[in-house]
């Protein structure tokens, strides 16, 4: 098949985030099929930004769309936004005449591009083609921004994505969702949930086979240094959000000054200087905060690490599941976790791989570091083999990709 997928903020391994979209890739065109994907040159998610124009990645064709740089939530992500769009939109014949697609996948986090793929598919079924048209959902816009960030749902930016989510139900012949509780939410705004797939996250297995590159010096000593004052190590590898809850878990630190565990936290976000300085204004010296390290280096890090740490806001938008790439990457570590959360799933509950806290109460985080860090080595391998047997067994990205792929067979 020939597969056009739209997402704003694809990335790749050596740019950064998403890394979704080229796993996904990757994977169909190992399968034999030919995959274009349309993304921003811009992108606030990734680590490394690249230059407009075609480039061919792994067998993946992308076409990077020339867009305005911003900071933040503001004016100038608009900007960025219909910029995307607007070349997207124009450039919607072209892609239905020369790629000629089989499918073609609305998959931007906010779900205005729906409006796009549907022009290329409905463009492309003129032509002649039996094109389906595939929406794919990485977080429920408006509600998320409405939920979690208190945006009001009269504010022109939720109507318009209001509209565009309901066109997405209405119109998509598939809707493939990563959160897997979403049911009575979609049908509630018009979707057939005959349509509807649950496709999770996942983990790149050929990325654990071979030997994690080296450590970088700053990390490595850290590690060293709890290692050699006889501590258990908590870890965490990931962004450093509001989002993501950190003040919890060293709130939690404060609790454990006089107990033999060492935090370290890895990673980049808004939060991160607040929380850097938080640190020091408290004297946590039970806490290392260090800059991210490259992504190949996070399995030598998750490697080196006794307990991993992950935790949530309390917020009801969670009540239709999470799929973190982080927790994807902590069971594939085999390590034992420490889950914070309230949610409408719990892949830590369901794998049996370490242990489920509510995700606003200190003393139960502290206590749970505490019960995961007194558990022998031997103990806490197990714990974290059968994390990682669950993610061998549903979050692979071949295991992933090729469930897309059978939600489109039956289609039309």
């Amino acid at each position: 098949m020939n597969l056009l997928l739209l997402n704003h903020y694809a990335g790749t391994p050596a740019l950064g985030m998403e890394y979704r979209p080229y796993y996904l890739a990757r994977e169909w065109v190992r399968l034999g099929h030919r995959v274009q994907i349309l993304a921003a040159d811009f992108s606030h998610v990734r680590a490394r930004q690249p230059t407009a124009g075609d480039e061919l990645i792994d067998g993946i064709a992308y076409r990077w769309l020339p867009t305005p740089r911003y900071a933040g939530n503001g004016l100038g992500r608009m900007r960025n936004i219909l910029a995307f769009m607007s070349q997207a939109w124009a450039q919607a014949d072209e892609w239905a005449a020369r790629f000629q697609p089989d499918a073609v996948i609305a998959s931007s986090t906010y779900p205005m591009d729906i409006w796009i793929a549907r022009r290329i598919a409905q463009r492309a079924r003129a032509a002649g083609r039996d094109c389906q048209l595939v929406y794919e959902v990485h977080d429920l816009w408006p509600l998320s921004p409405i939920e979690l960030s208190g945006m009001s749902p009269w504010h022109p930016f939720a109507l318009i994505c209001q509209s565009a989510e309901d066109a997405a139900y209405r119109d998509a012949d598939r809707v493939v969702s990563m959160l897997p509780k979403v049911q009575q939410h979609m049908a509630g705004r018009g979707l057939d949930l005959r349509k509807l797939s649950i496709v999770p996250n996942g983990i790149d297995p050929g990325e654990w086979k071979s030997a994690p590159q080296p450590l970088r010096d700053d990390v490595a000593a850290a590690l060293d240094r709890a290692r050699a004052a006889g501590r258990c190590v908590v870890g965490y590898a990931g962004s450093m959000g509001k989002p993501n809850a950190l003040d919890h878990l060293l709130d939690a630190a404060g609790q454990l000054r006089d107990t033999a565990i060492q935090i370290v936290m890895i990673g980049d976000g808004h939060e991160r200087e607040r929380l850097q300085q938080r640190i020091a204004k408290e004297q946590l010296t039970n806490v290392d905060l260090l800059p991210p390290v490259p992504k190949a280096q996070v399995p030598a890090f998750l490697a080196a690490i006794d307990v991993a740490y992950i935790g949530w806001q309390r917020v009801p938008i969670y009540r239709f599941g999470i799929a973190p790439n982080k927790l994807m990457d902590y069971m594939m570590a085999g390590k034992p976790v420490l889950h914070a959360v309230e949610a409408g799933n719990d892949p830590v509950g369901e794998a049996n791989c370490g242990l489920t806290v509510a995700p606003d109460d200190i003393p139960a985080i502290a206590a749970g570091l505490q019960r995961l860090a007194a558990l022998t080595p031997r103990e806490r391998r197990a714990m974290g083999d059968r994390g990682k047997a669950f993610v061998q067994r549903h979050h692979t990205y071949p295991v992933l990709a090729a469930r897309f792929l059978a939600t489109l067979g039956g289609a039309r």
